[in-house]
């Protein structure tokens, strides 16, 4: 394919129309042709675009006479090897019978000192060559059939944009740049590294890896730098991790420089991701070494994380323990012996003596002073990328001008760019080495990194030694391997760095964000009463089941307390003590009335409902020990319907007492025979008519909805209250209104007959015994309802308790007193009232 030598041939030829009639049209190159650096000739050609100065130094510019050359300054080492593997591949394969046996392959090596102006210089001169041209029109073969560089990606963006529309390949060692990938874009590029695409999500990996979740991230004002960063960002907050501050510089602003340094020395985050070209990290190094700002963690990219440039007296201090990850050390045999002795009595010495190139010599003789030097060749990382591209080139050639074995190559096959660049689509070869060069969609290689450490050696000096490495074509889960332990961190620290904004939230607390900050900011609160949290910076805390509380840190989940009266505990034991005493007393008493049952006293009194009251006050006190103890289905029906039974019998003979009190003061009246239908046979009918309709009352509500245990987890959130549940509450207030309707009406008929006349009227101390009755029983109501957990019992027994205490010593002790105390009272004539004596 035609191709155009040069922009300015156009107007060349514009030019040559007006000029005398009769006369062809001509093309010419307007000024100087751009001279390489280096050189060959070759049947097939191979240019290249290296940095090996780093400075440019742009002449003034006066607009009256012509713009003098541009002087390059800063010899770049790295660069420079590079151009010296480039040419080191192409000795190789011209001397190798394998790929292009009759084929010689030539070079046109260009320094474009780190300036995109001279990039496009030395694009221009790779596709125009350096010869005058003299023909009828601008068109011709172009000087070059592929290119290697340049090492930025900025650069090469402007040669790729150059070159593109000649469909002249683009082959990079090092420019990363994801943008690159694009293939509408870049059609004829290609790349033996991988995209930043792979290492800016590996980098975010890595700061998660080792929990930094508060980082800072500079990175350098360029598509490189722009488009590792957004993407590193994007990664980053698909990981957790939260970015501080995001500054940008060019190495052509030190203002805006100074305020990167600023917002990096104010900063609290402590590890810095720097996506940096080499230029800009030179510069940052040389200001955070000035403003001494060290201790910091810098995670680097393959830009600058092994070069050796930045090895300087101070930057140890700044750099010292940097994590980052580098291209894989190039393994390439014999280039150690071509940079020190072959390629200075070859490629070097034709500059020398060449005329076309004295000027050109003479402006790099800084290049001389390194001519014995080879102790970085070990540490070479890129130079094996460009080993693969100029690999790469030759097989396509191979495969265009159909080589074969015993035949050689075909040079009769006029070789087009475009024709290597579909070629290279296809290549898929293994070096020497063993690595396998291939091209993917993208134009891109696999991503294979190895994890480098900043390390001081046993010699003091800077060394970059590998603790890990990272391959994006292994299964999820083997990409990454770190040696963790072989990390030295800055300051010689053997432990990680600490890099958060808030401190991590122990397990029984949870994150809340702060207001206005990133979400890595935040306060770590106390998980609330049934809430644990057993993980570290837990979002939420996790309320515990039913049963469970959580414990005083928060953290675990335990069985809540069951609590019930029992009768190991305080409480338990007191109650049983009174029950006990009270049942002691009742029958004493039973005994004593047992004892002096013929007595006028014991007899005047009815003797057999008084038996029957201290048998019910018995019960009375004994039914109060089934409130006691862990519930049970049985417990919890018993001791409801035994107190309601018991207490039914206890009121029923104080009632029948009462009657028979109103019935004998009425049987004394003339022609009254009132007792003849209120006999001990009515009054046993009585107490067990009443009973019954109790007994009836506690089947039916055993029957429908009995009472039974019941776990009240509402009252208390972090206990159990083990209780009786009534079950049918109709049930229970049945019971508790039966004995109250029949405790005020033997009230009202005591309270009746308390002024009848004798010595001894009973009547009297069953109205007392049935005023502190109600008076408990109301109290009771108010108190029961009120009182939490274990308490409502203790309260219902201390009810039992006091009721039945007031009616065996209301209605008994007057009774007792007499008969231990009194004997000489206990007699007829004195209950008749025969005898002067006290009323009591």
């Amino acid at each position: 394919m035609s191709l155009v030598v040069v922009v300015g041939c156009f107007f060349l030829g514009l030019f040559g129309a007006f000029r005398a009639e009769g006369k062809s049209p001509f093309c010419e190159i307007l000024g100087s042709p751009e001279l390489p650096l280096l050189s060959k000739e070759g049947d097939v050609t191979i240019g290249g675009a290296f940095s090996i100065h780093s400075k440019i130094t742009q002449p003034p510019l006066s607009f009256t006479d012509t713009p003098t050359r541009l002087t390059c300054s800063s010899l770049n080492l790295r660069e420079f090897r590079f151009a010296q593997t480039m040419i080191f591949a192409i000795e190789e394969i011209n001397r190798s019978d394998f790929l292009l046996p009759n084929v010689s392959i030539g070079y046109r090596i260009y320094d474009n000192c780190g300036s995109t102006l001279s990039s496009i210089r030395a694009a221009m001169a790779l596709m125009n060559g350096e010869e005058w041209t003299e023909e009828e029109t601008c068109s011709g073969q172009s000087a070059v059939h592929a290119i290697i560089g340049e090492s930025e990606s900025s650069s090469t963006i402007v040669l790729s944009r150059t070159t593109g529309p000649f469909k002249i390949p683009v082959i990079s060692h090092s420019a990363t740049c994801e943008c690159l990938s694009n293939r509408q874009e870049f059609p004829s590029f290609f790349r033996t590294i991988a995209s930043d695409l792979y290492q800016s999500r590996a980098l975010a990996q890595l700061v998660k890896h080792f929990g930094w979740s508060w980082v800072g991230a500079i990175n350098s004002d360029s598509d490189y730098g722009n488009s590792g960063m957004a993407i590193f960002l994007a990664a980053a907050q698909e990981e957790g991790v939260c970015v501080e501050y995001t500054e940008k510089f060019h190495r052509t602003e030190p203002e805006k420089l100074k305020k990167v340094v600023e917002v990096i020395r104010r900063s609290t985050a402590r590890v810095i991701v720097g996506f940096l070209a080499h230029g800009e990290m030179n510069n940052l190094l040389e200001q955070m070494s000035l403003h001494n700002i060290t201790g910091l963690q810098f995670i680097g990219v393959e830009a600058w994380i092994t070069a050796d440039s930045l090895i300087t007296p101070t930057s140890f201090s700044v750099l010292g323990g940097s994590l980052g990850f580098a291209v894989q050390k190039a393994n390439i045999s014999g280039f150690s012996y071509f940079v020190i002795k072959e390629f200075w009595e070859t490629a070097f010495q034709s500059i020398k003596t060449n005329s076309s190139y004295v000027t050109s010599y003479e402006e790099n003789l800084d290049l001389i002073e390194i001519k014995d030097y080879n102790d970085d060749v070990a540490e070479l990382r890129y130079s094996g990328n460009i080993y693969k591209a100029v690999y790469a080139v030759a097989h396509s050639l191979h495969s265009i001008m159909k080589c074969k074995d015993n035949e050689g190559c075909d040079k009769t096959v006029r070789v087009s760019p475009w024709q290597v660049v579909e070629s290279l689509k296809q290549v898929n070869f293994t070096i020497k080495n063993g690595d396998q060069v291939w091209f993917e969609g993208t134009g891109a290689a696999v991503a294979r990194y190895e994890v480098v450490n900043w390390q001081l050696g046993s010699d003091g000096s800077v060394q970059f030694k590998p603790v890990g490495h990272y391959d994006a074509s292994l299964p999820p889960g083997q990409k990454f391997v770190l040696r963790t332990e072989a990390i030295i961190w800055p300051g010689g620290n053997t432990e990680v760095p600490v890099s958060v904004c808030s401190e991590r939230c122990l397990p029984g607390t949870h994150k809340v964000l702060q207001k206005g900050k990133p979400i890595c900011c935040y306060d770590c609160v106390p998980c609330a009463d049934g809430e644990i949290s057993n993980t570290t910076d837990s979002n939420d805390c996790t309320k515990c089941p039913e049963e469970y509380w959580s414990n005083q840190n928060r953290d675990t989940c335990i069985l809540k307390t069951v609590e019930f009266l029992s009768f190991t505990e305080v409480m338990g034991k007191v109650l049983v003590f009174f029950a006990l005493f009270g049942e002691l007393l009742t029958l004493l008493v039973a005994i004593l009335f047992w004892i002096n049952k013929d007595t006028p006293l014991v007899r005047a009194n009815n003797s057999e409902l008084s038996f029957l009251l201290l048998f019910s006050l018995t019960l009375c006190f004994l039914c109060s020990l089934t409130f006691i103890g862990r519930p049970s289905e049985w417990s919890c029906m018993l001791r409801h319907t035994a107190f309601g039974i018991t207490f039914v019998l206890c009121i029923s003979c104080v009632l029948g007492k009462t009657i028979v009190v109103l019935m004998a003061f009425r049987a004394t009246l003339p022609g009254s025979n009132v007792m003849k239908w209120f006999g001990p046979a009515q009054q046993r009918l009585s107490v067990l008519a009443f009973t019954l309709i109790q007994v009836v009352i506690c089947i039916l509500w055993l029957t429908i909805n009995p009472p039974f245990p019941f776990k009240n987890m509402k009252h208390y959130k972090e206990k159990i209250i083990l209780e009786c549940a009534l079950g049918s509450p109709i049930g229970f207030w049945a019971v508790f209104v039966y004995i109250g309707l029949l405790a005020i009406l033997c009230f009202i008929l005591a309270f009746l007959a308390r002024k009848l006349p004798d010595n001894f009227n009973e009547a009297k101390f069953i109205t007392f015994s049935m005023l502190i009755f109600c008076a408990v029983w109301i109290t009771f109501i108010p108190a029961y309802v009120s009182s939490p957990g274990k308490f409502t019992v203790a309260v219902e027994i201390f009810a039992i308790l006091a009721s039945s205490a007031g009616l065996l010593f209301c209605i008994f002790a007057p009774k007792c007193f007499i008969i231990v105390l009194k004997p000489e009272l206990n007699t007829k004539k004195h209950l008749m009232g025969k005898a002067q004596s006290k009323s009591l």
